[in-house]
Formats: structure tokens, C-alpha cells, sequence
């Protein structure tokens, strides 16, 4: 094999220009990490020879939003003529089992090419983005980096010993230090136990959602509600691939929301489903996975259909139980109505009102003497350290520089007049 090169392949105008804004991005925000790492597609549709992965990431839009809170990653990509053979067991998978396998390809950590060459012959665990949705088991979401010390070979498989999933790293594509990191590889990864056959066309529970309600008594505005939007409908169809977790507010919980100012039934019918959509995660999520679980920002139906990043339900333990915070108001898991794999419906406490509809600060009078979770702080939410990724920080000097008043704007200034002469030359 040949050594790593570093330097970016196909420079042209337009993939020099696009690098450079991104990078002018990367140097002028305090939110830089967010906005590059966001981006990713546009770095790779500056390359050609990725198209058809480029095309896997831009249909999976979820994960721009698990993506949000991260400062530092490799992503690596497989060029089109060794993806070819594996186009048809992406085309089988559902959407929620091909953006498992994309997330497999999202180290949670920067790496250059001294980083690669420095790898002992041993190897490197490095997590990735699937380890973090708490879908994977033991530690079959991370890679094993290892460096062959005689042609300096590096490869990349799975840390299980009965894995036969590897990939051999060709070229170092682009790097944005201390962000973003973009590798190429001869394979596609799968993460060992990975259920290759999860496809849209595996069989459904069959639950009728409704009936399941009525039977738990405590929740018949919901099952009323759930009726008459016509989103149960979805819901069930949504019980095949990865399944679904429910959270429904019990009958108490309605009669605490009636009592402040705001109304759901006063909401238009497409904003009403966007609410009932926001109390749905699109994965099988058992109470255990729901405790232990460690990325606390979990997407939701809303999500899918809102738009990557919002509609977004935070996801965490406070005093022993499992709280979930919209953004408003802080619920608890009181119940498990029904689970079977692969459906689960929790019962909760509270209504969960998406910020995107009722703003950040509504007017929620509780009744008196209500002392549960729904006006408690949220939680401050973190990665445990063994899972939590190694945050790089940015070029010496570049943050402070920003943050230092006049003269921190003077630099910004240089920095957009020397964008602007970039430009005019590339043109």
C-alpha cells in the first residue's frame, strides 16, 4: 500500500474554494465544529469519486442532527468503484438499519495522518457514532485501528475476534484541524452483530396502538387524540425495521395542561400530528436501553419530518427514574404500558410540548400542590468518559484571538477581505 498521502485529491477551483469557506467558518464561530462538522456533504460533493456515498449520507438526514453536538470526527468514505458492490445491501436495508451502518463510519475522534502512522501494532478502540445510540452491544460500535509496522498498512475492522468485516485506509482525503477528518477506505464497514436482514420488509408487531391504550385505562384522551389525527396509522406502519418507542401522557397529564394557557385542540391539525409525532422515537427502546442510554438527544417522528435538529427530546436519569425533557417541560416514565419487541409504550407525566411550536418560555400554571418532575430544571446532560470523544481543541491562539474585543474584530476583518480576494481570484 501506498503512505497515507495527506494532501487533497482532485483540486480544483471549486473544491479549493469550498474547503476555504469552510475553513473561514471553522475560524470565525465559536459554533465553527458544528457548522463544518454539519456540512459534511457539501465537503464531499467536492469530490466525485464519493458520489454514491455522499448520496447514502444525504438520505439519512438524522444525522446531521447527532452530528450537532459534536467538535471533533472522522468520517470515512468508500470511493464509488468499491462501494458498487455493496449498493444492493444498502438498497435492502430500512432507513433506520442504513443509518446505523453510516454511523459505524463516524469516528468520534479527529485523526490525522501522524495520528494514523503513530498507531502501535497493537492497535487503537476508537468509538463511533453507532456506540452512542445505545443499539450496539458490549463494545461492537467501536473500531480497532491497527498498523501493519513493516508496510505501514493500516486497517480498520471490527474488535471482535469472530468479525470478518475490515477495511484496509487508502488516502487521507481532507482534514479541517482540529475537526474534521475525511478518509478513505476500501470496504464497508459492518459492525459485528449487525442485522444485515433488518429491511422494511421484515413482519410487524400487528399491535392495534389505540386498543393497547384503552386496555391501560390511563390514557384515553391519548388514544383519542392518536384517532382522530389519523398519525396512529403511521405509527403502526412504522413497527417494522428498527421499531418504535411511544411515550404517552397519562389522562392527569392532560388535566395538568388544561389547566394552563395553552391548548392543544386550538392548534391546526398539522401542528397537532407535529405534536403527537414529538412523543414518538423511531427505534425499539426497552426501559433498561432507556436507562442506560448515551446520546441523551434523541430524534423523533417530528424530527423526520421537521427537519435535522429539531423537535428533539432529551433523554436522562434524575432521582432514579428516566426523565425526558422537551425543551419546556420535564417528564418522568411513570409506566410500561406495553413491550414486545419491537414496540414499547411508556406512560408519562407530563405532556411533552416541542419548543418549535409553544416557544422556549409559554405560561404553564401547575395546578397548586402539583410537586412531580414537569417544572424541575432539565438536566445537565453529559457523555460518560469512556464513551465521550477526544475533543480537540482549535489552532493555538484562534479562539482567543476571536474573543478579545477590538482587537479580535480587526482579525475577523483581515480574515473576510482575504475571503473575498480568494474568491475574486478563483473567478
Amino acid at each position: 500500500m501506498a503512505p497515507i498521502n495527506p494532501a487533497i485529491s482532485h483540486i480544483t477551483p471549486t473544491t479549493t474554494l469550498t474547503y476555504f469557506l469552510l475553513l473561514l467558518l471553522a475560524t470565525t464561530t465559536t459554533t465553527t465544529p458544528i457548522l463544518a462538522i454539519t456540512n459534511l456533504t457539501a465537503l464531499l460533493s467536492s469530490f466525485p469519486d464519493f458520489s454514491s456515498f455522499t448520496s447514502l449520507i444525504t438520505s439519512i438526514p438524522s444525522l446531521t442532527s447527532d452530528l450537532s453536538d459534536r467538535s471533533a470526527l472522522t468520517l470515512l468514505v468508500i470511493p464509488n468503484s468499491y462501494l458498487s458492490s455493496s449498493l444492493d445491501l444498502t438498497r435492502r436495508l430500512s432507513p433506520s438499519a442504513l443509518a446505523d451502518l453510516l454511523r459505524y463510519h463516524i469516528l468520534l475522534q479527529y485523526l490525522s495522518s501522524s495520528d494514523l502512522h503513530q498507531v502501535p501494532p497493537s492497535g487503537a478502540l476508537i468509538t463511533t457514532l453507532f456506540q452512542t445510540t445505545g443499539r450496539a452491544s458490549s463494545n461492537s460500535g467501536s473500531v480497532n485501528i491497527t498498523r501493519n509496522p513493516v508496510t505501514n498498512a493500516i486497517t480498520i475492522s471490527s474488535p471482535s475476534p469472530f468479525s470478518s468485516s475490515n477495511a484496509t485506509v487508502l488516502s487521507l482525503i481532507m482534514t479541517l484541524p482540529y475537526n474534521v477528518s475525511i478518509i478513505s477506505v476500501n470496504s464497508l464497514l459492518v459492525p459485528y452483530g449487525f442485522d444485515l436482514m433488518a429491511s422494511e420488509t421484515r413482519p410487524t408487531l400487528g399491535l392495534n396502538i389505540t386498543k393497547a391504550l384503552l386496555d391501560g385505562h390511563s390514557f384515553l384522551v391519548a388514544a383519542s387524540l392518536l384517532s382522530a389525527s389519523g398519525v396512529v396509522q403511521e405509527f403502526e406502519a412504522d413497527e417494522g425495521g428498527a421499531g418504535i418507542t411511544l411515550f404517552v401522557p397519562t389522562d392527569s397529564a392532560f388535566s395538568d395542561l388544561s389547566a394552563t394557557a395553552i391548548s392543544l385542540q386550538s392548534l391546526p391539525a398539522d401542528k397537532k400530528a407535529d405534536v403527537l409525532k414529538f412523543h414518538v422515537l423511531h427505534s425499539y427502546y426497552p426501559l433498561g436501553s432507556l436507562e442506560s442510554i448515551v446520546n441523551p438527544v434523541q430524534p423523533t417522528l417530528a424530527t423526520e419530518d421537521m427537519g435535522a435538529g429539531s423537535f428533539t427530546l432529551n433523554i436522562s436519569r434524575v432521582n432514579g427514574s428516566v426523565a425526558i425533557d422537551s425543551g419546556i417541560v420535564q417528564a418522568s416514565v411513570t409506566q410500561t404500558v406495553f413491550d414486545q419487541n419491537p414496540v414499547v409504550i411508556f406512560g408519562v407525566s407530563k405532556v411533552l410540548l416541542p419548543k418549535e411550536i409553544f416557544g422556549r418560555n409559554p405560561v404553564l400554571t401547575s395546578k397548586p400542590g402539583n410537586t412531580d418532575m414537569g417544572n424541575a430544571q432539565p438536566p445537565v446532560s453529559a457523555l460518560s468518559p469512556e464513551n465521550s470523544p477526544k475533543m480537540l481543541s482549535s489552532a493555538p491562539g484562534v479562539r482567543e484571538e476571536i474573543k478579545s474585543g477590538v482587537g479580535g474584530l480587526q482579525w475577523l476583518s483581515t480574515l473576510h477581505l482575504l475571503c473575498v480576494v480568494f474568491v475574486c481570484n478563483c473567478i
